[in-house]
């Protein structure tokens, strides 16, 4: 029952060719079934953040990855020269290990940030409300949960404040030292804006304006931390009160244009400005940084600035591995375990027809008047000698044929002593 975990992150490919293969919400559920539709795929989800976009699989064979990779190009009309070169593969074991790795934030730009997990739940319920999640990848999801649970529990990898919304304050503070005199705009309404406006507003900045295609949940961040909702259309008209904008939204097309900032400048009196576009695909028009006095930075330019934060956490991290080696040898003993399940079924089906027969005898001889004591000792002694009769026939012909393995084996399987010596 292979699984294949394939996809593309932060440390295989720019976001220039990130954002090409980005998944919108909207079309999730309609790629997913595409997805499960193609030969050989029995189970999918998706994961589409701004740093990977990875499909997960439960495939026939594991020569199954060809036919995933050939839907991801051709769903996201690529050609094998754009994307190839950045798709990564891990199949069975190390796909496990990865799924493991990827919740626990081991494998994330920021070492051990917390949003992943929630991104990685988000997934599997869309999966689920998909239909293209089953018995294997719904074990395989629950059980990343618990790891990650467990590793958030027992270990120090969260302990220290650092995600890609600190590091855009902290890089909002080199730059703006007197927060409270400052405005910041935040464009979005999902878990990465409200953790910049948690950071921003415990750094006492001034003013927040929260912009969302909705404005009721823009509304409701925004009551959280005293600050202005508007919709992204009003944008423009508030854009040259903001001295910080940090935008993160799902828009597969850029939500600020440079025209646009370039009239805010104006009206600024070329104030400065800085802009942290964390979204994937960009909501800022990446020409935006040619303008005179606006400072544009991008997921990947906040590297340097998460580095000072990851420190704290190395020795968590290893901590973290050794503790998904272990998951990962059980949750591979349970797949193996599944190769077992037609076979134990059969013997217990076997065994049950053998205890129906015998007890259907027995029945008969109560309800000719023989003695009920006889009876249950007849029964109890026909029953075992049914049951134990193909196992003992084999054996025989095990060490019949010198085949001293299979008497060993089982040995194991019906719990005796092993055996130290071989008979002859």
């Amino acid at each position: 029952m292979p699984i294949i975990a394939l996809g593309i992150n932060h440390k295989t490919a720019p976001v220039e060719i990130r954002e090409k293969v980005s998944f919108s919400q909207e079309k999730l559920e309609e790629a997913l079934r595409d997805l499960t539709s193609q030969s050989n795929i029995n189970e999918a989800a998706i994961l589409s953040t701004c740093n990977r976009t990875e499909l997960v699989c439960h495939t026939e064979n594991n020569e199954d990855s060809a036919t995933i990779i050939d839907w991801f190009r051709h769903y996201h009309k690529l050609s094998g020269e754009e994307v190839d070169p950045y798709i990564y593969t891990h199949p069975e074991q190390q796909a496990v290990q990865h799924m493991l790795r990827v919740a626990c934030g081991l494998d994330s730009l920021i070492l051990g940030e917390p949003q992943i997990l929630g991104q990685i739940k988000t997934a599997y319920r869309q999966a689920v409300d998909a239909g293209t999640v089953g018995t294997l990848l719904g074990k395989l999801f629950q059980y990343t949960f618990s790891v990650a649970k467990q590793i958030r529990s027992d270990t120090a990898i969260g302990s220290s404040s650092v995600s890609v919304a600190f590091a855009a304050v902290s890089l909002a503070k080199q730059i703006f030292s007197d927060f409270a005199s400052h405005t910041a705009l935040l464009i979005g309404a999902g878990e990465t804006i409200e953790l910049t406006a948690r950071h921003l507003h415990e750094n006492g900045i001034g003013r927040i304006i929260i912009a969302n295609r909705t404005v009721e949940k823009a509304h409701a961040l925004a009551k959280e931390f005293n600050g202005y909702a508007i919709v992204l259309q009003d944008i423009p008209g508030h854009l040259a009160e903001a001295d910080i904008i940090i935008s993160s939204t799902g828009s597969p097309l850029p939500i600020l244009g440079k025209g646009a900032i370039e009239r805010a400048l104006k009206t600024r009196k070329h104030q400065p400005m800085l802009m942290v576009d964390i979204a994937v695909p960009r909501d800022i028009e990446p020409e935006a940084g040619e303008l005179d006095d606006v400072y544009l930075y991008t997921v990947d330019d906040l590297q340097e600035i998460i580095e000072e934060g990851l420190r704290s956490r190395q020795q968590a991290a290893k901590q973290a591995e050794e503790i998904i080696d272990h998951e990962v040898i059980q949750f591979m003993g349970w797949l193996r375990s599944l190769e077992a399940v037609g076979t134990i079924r059969e013997y217990r089906k076997k065994a049950e027809e053998t205890r129906d027969n015998e007890l259907s005898k027995a029945q008969r001889m109560l309800a000719k008047g023989e003695d009920p004591e006889k009876v249950l000792a007849w029964l109890a002694h026909g029953l075992t000698n049914k049951i134990i009769h193909t196992p003992c026939t084999q054996m025989k012909q095990a060490g019949f044929d010198d085949r001293f393995e299979v008497i060993e084996t089982a040995r194991h399987i019906f719990g005796l002593e092993q055996l130290t010596n071989k008979i002859k």
